[in-house]
């Protein structure tokens, strides 16, 4: 049950650092914003596993610096995705 509860805080954090580095406006809501960022976090932590990148202590700067890019990823997929389906109403 913590780690979910951790999931969720941690995705709320690296969704909303991922708006913040967005240009524009991004319309979507805050459970979006914790979905996608919760998302961006996994695979964020999966990609740096690929690259090699270790646990240290303290802070893991590089793992959330690839969390937030893929926040911004999956926030752009998700707002392309959703413009067209809004535009062709």
């Amino acid at each position: 049950m913590g780690e979910l509860i951790g999931l969720i805080i941690f995705g709320a954090v690296i969704g909303a650092l991922a708006r913040l580095f967005m240009k524009g406006d991004q319309n979507i809501g805050v459970l979006w914003t914790i979905i996608l960022g919760a998302l961006g976090a996994l695979a964020g932590y999966y990609v740096a596993d690929l690259f090699g990148v270790k646990d240290t202590d303290g802070i893991d700067w590089l793992r959330w610096i690839i969390s937030i890019v893929m926040a911004v990823i999956f926030i752009s997929i998700y707002m392309a995705v959703r413009g067209k389906s809004a535009t062709k109403r």
